[in-house]
């Protein structure tokens, strides 16, 4: 069978990236589980009677739709990280404002899954202020 690695690359059994392989299968797999929550999400949605805040706090504040709730914003921002990483790897051309771009991506992203869980969490314990 014919490959299309340079030896080098079979030898070391990655592309020339090192680690491309394993960022392209985070994007699908986390496209796939961001699918399978989006499509939960907006089935959730349409079988609250009403949007009333009463009713959200009280769907929220349900234990599987807190934790799927959860899940779905980590996924949102590990999948739109994984994104941005690939666009500031391909257009921020200087080393060092490339760095700079790459760990603010990480950090803003972080922040906003933990801004997402803390909230959540807070209606679903019953915190008020």
């Amino acid at each position: 069978m014919m490959s299309l690695r340079s030896p080098l690359g079979k030898v070391l059994g990655s592309g020339s990236a090192k680690d491309g392989t394993g960022h392209w299968w985070a994007q699908r797999v986390s496209a796939a589980a961001l699918l399978i929550l989006g499509i939960w999400f907006l089935w959730s949605l349409l079988q609250i009677g009403s949007f009333s805040y009463l009713a959200m706090r009280a769907w929220i504040g349900g234990t599987f739709g807190s934790v799927l709730l959860v899940l779905l914003s980590a996924t949102l921002a590990y999948h739109s990280s994984l994104g941005v990483q690939v666009v500031i790897e391909d257009y921020v051309h200087k080393p060092s404002l490339k760095i700079i771009c790459l760990v603010f991506n990480r950090f803003i992203h972080f922040f906003l899954a933990a801004t997402a869980t803390l909230a959540v969490l807070r209606i679903a314990l019953g915190v008020t202020a």
